[in-house]
């Protein structure tokens, strides 16, 4: 072939595999085009591979060597860099959730949505260390897929510019152990070459046999391999399960080994010939010829293929979440036998047209310049292989973070967070830490007071200050210094949202204003104190009569009386209640005996602003209300309606909406509720309000 014809920028992709390495050398033609200029297969000539795990690296690099050179002389040109894929044998996946909340309610951005994935992806690598034993080595994350987003609980399929305060995501990641990884480079490196993409089997293989468009669907495709049988399955748009048993090709060689006496390579040769061929001829260890039909060598296998397909099935049942698939695509050589569709379509309880071997009509955007290469499901892993170099240029790459050099997947997408989880670094020490949080309740209800936010952590890339979200490549230096914590959170009653600064009460006709006190664990306290962690307040929207009187610097005597009612002084006293405080005991007493009796000092500390309770006003107000009999000879009587009562009011010339109480039962004593309401004909109103002849009054508690 003439390579001068070709593209310069060609991929050489390598599917390493149980049986056979095959190379494909391509290039994109266009957006979907893909133009296959030369192909190669060597079959290894021992078993230097099993279950696809590399056993031989050196025989396994001489057949990659043999595989290259070929295609070296078709192109006529040298090859220098490859992309591998790594078997789903090996493929270990940890399905997680995480959450990220906002430190204020805003705007999504897309270092949010990165700062979430990276979370997930940590917390899977804490899942994938509990599960390992200490001696299972070291895993890499290659990959992950994010299965559903959401925001403030709710399922969302972009996260990016909306507002919310808490982020979500359910994630798949997968991790590949360090010595499989180092074997397949190793052996790649002894045949001259330089890995320059790794991906998964199973994704390689799913890039081509379903399209994005058909993701949508819950559908399952099955790698047959030699050694292994790979599964992964796709719902509402994204890949959610990978999985693998460790059957496939392979096993139904070794039962025609056993059956007809050969070795394996002939029981290879017996069993991809019954493809073509009605009857296979076949020379068994003892030197006989020997014939056997196809249906034979069915008959053989038709057990083994039972045993496969419902393992198979069973682990589809338990990746999809203990149901069947929509449909199943089949690839790979081990699948080509027709028995092995029909037995898994029946272990699925799927008709046979919902289990379909793919091949040549998923490699219609495929063109082979070979005209002797034919589609097959065979094709499809070494094509996705090549195609996954336009998607994701993955390779290791070297960095220093904090003196220690480390080695990096580089999935094209490494940033200063995957450096830093590389190291062990805690992910609470990259981001801004708040400060204790302040835990207590209100009336009952749980409440909390959150810390202040830290400063995040300090990054140095290469001499310059960068974000978490900085790209980093090859031999960069990273110096990362932790984040700091906020300051623990303070709160004092008085900047509660629910507290209200005064209470006031109508003492003797006249407003007396209060400070209003809350009780922190049964324990009186006022507007200034400190609220601790655990604590349990209640909002007190009460004074008891002997708190009243304190504060008012007034001694507790006989005849007080709240809302007309006698008062004792543990009784409760709500927002504009009426407290009647008996001048003297003696109604009858003189003016002058009863101010020298309570001095000007006694009102001068509950006194405040225009509502001043003058001494003279206090004790006139007093007085006469007790001793006026003038008042009382010019008294007269309204009807009024309360809580559809008929009441008539005797005795004075002016009635106020607390004479109801002389004669209509409503007991103050005791709260039934939260607050008295109080109506005149709809109208919301006070004790004082001013009553006329038929008004209608509404009295009740509120709940």
């Amino acid at each position: 072939m003439d390579a001068i014809t070709y593209p310069e920028n060609m991929v050489f992709g390598l599917d390493i595999g149980t049986r056979s390495i095959v190379g494909t050398v391509g290039y994109k033609q266009n957006e979907h085009d893909f133009i296959v200029v030369s192909q190669s297969v060597r079959y290894h000539e021992t078993r230097a591979m099993l279950d696809g795990q590399i056993h031989d690296i050196n025989k396994v690099a001489e057949t990659i060597r043999e595989v290259k050179k070929d295609l070296e002389k078709q192109l006529g040109k040298k090859l220098k860099e490859v992309c591998i894929a790594a078997a789903g044998r090996v493929l270990k996946t940890v399905t997680v959730k995480a959450e990220y909340n906002l430190i204020n309610e805003g705007i999504i951005s897309e270092e949010h949505i990165r700062t979430l994935e990276l979370n997930g992806v940590e917390k899977a690598y804490e899942e994938l260390r509990k599960e390992m034993n200490s001696g299972d080595g070291n895993f890499y994350c290659v990959g992950y897929s994010v299965v559903h987003y959401y925001l403030n609980d709710y399922v969302m399929t972009n996260l990016e510019d909306h507002k919310g305060s808490k982020i979500g995501v359910d994630l798949l990641a997968t991790f590949l152990p360090e010595e499989v990884i180092e074997g397949l480079y190793a052996a790649v490196g002894k045949a001259g070459l330089e890995v320059v993409n790794l991906t998964l089997e199973p994704i390689a293989a799913i890039n081509v046999a379903i399209p994005d468009k058909f993701r949508l669907l819950n559908i399952a495709l099955i790698d047959v391999g030699a050694g292994t049988s790979d599964i992964c399955i796709t719902k509402d748009g994204s890949i959610i399960a990978y999985g693998m048993i460790p059957k496939a090709g392979d096993a139904l060689t070794n039962i025609l080994m056993q059956r007809y006496l050969v070795d394996f390579k002939t029981a290879e040769t017996m069993k991809t010939s019954i493809l073509k061929k009605k009857t296979v001829s076949y020379k068994d260890i003892m030197g006989l010829s020997n014939k056997v039909t196809r249906e034979e060598i069915y008959e053989a296998v038709r057990d083994e293929i039972d045993h496969i397909t419902a393992q198979i099935a069973e682990q589809i049942l338990y990746l999809n979440g203990g149901k069947s698939v929509s449909a199943v695509f089949v690839v790979g050589g081990g699948g080509k036998l027709p028995y092995f569709v029909e037995a898994l379509s029946s272990k699925l309880n799927l008709p046979k047209e919902r289990v379909a071997l793919r091949g040549e009509e998923v490699l219609n955007m495929v063109q082979f310049l070979q005209k002797e290469i034919k589609k097959d499901p065979l094709l499809v892993t070494p094509i996705g292989i090549c195609l996954n170099y336009y998607e994701n240029r993955n390779n290791f790459i070297y960095a220093m973070v904090n003196g220690e050099r480390i080695k990096l997947y580089d999935n094209s997408h490494l940033t200063i967070v995957d450096a830093a989880l590389a190291i062990g670094f805690p992910n609470e020490l990259l981001f801004p830490r708040r400060g204790k949080a302040l835990h207590y309740t209100i009336n009952g209800s749980e409440r909390l007071a959150r810390g202040e936010s830290g400063e995040g952590a300090i990054i140095i890339l290469n001499g310059k200050q960068v974000s978490l979200n900085a790209s980093i490549t090859q031999n960069d230096i990273i110096q990362i210094t932790e984040s700091t914590a906020g300051a623990d959170a303070t709160l004092m009653v008085a900047k509660l949202p629910e507290y209200k600064s005064t209470i006031t009460f109508a003492v003797n006709h006249k407003e007396v204003i209060c400070p209003k006190y809350a009780l922190a664990n049964d324990i009186l306290v006022s507007d200034t104190y400190q609220i601790k962690d655990g604590d349990r307040l209640e909002l007190l929207n009460h004074y008891t009569l002997e708190q009243l009187l304190e504060f008012m610097d007034l001694p507790y005597r006989k005849g007080i009386t709240i809302n007309h009612q006698s008062a004792k002084p543990q009784d409760r006293v709500y927002e504009n209640f009426t407290i009647y405080y008996p001048l003297h005991e003696d109604i009858a007493a003189s003016y002058e005996e009863v101010a020298a009796m309570i001095s000007e000092e006694d009102f001068k500390e509950y006194s405040l602003g225009e509502d001043a309770l003058l001494k003279d006003d206090f004790l006139r107000d007093g007085i006469s209300e007790e001793v006026d009999e003038k008042k009382v000879e010019k008294a007269s009587s309204i009807s009024v309606y309360v809580n559809k009562t008929s009441i008539i009011l005797k005795g004075k010339d002016k009635f106020i909406l607390v004479d109801i109480l002389d004669v209509y039962p409503f007991d103050l004593s005791t709260a039934h509720g939260s607050k008295v309401v109080l109506k005149i004909n709809g109208d919301e109103a006070e004790f004082t309000s001013p009553l006329n002849n038929q008004d209608v009054i509404e009295m009740y508690w509120e709940k």
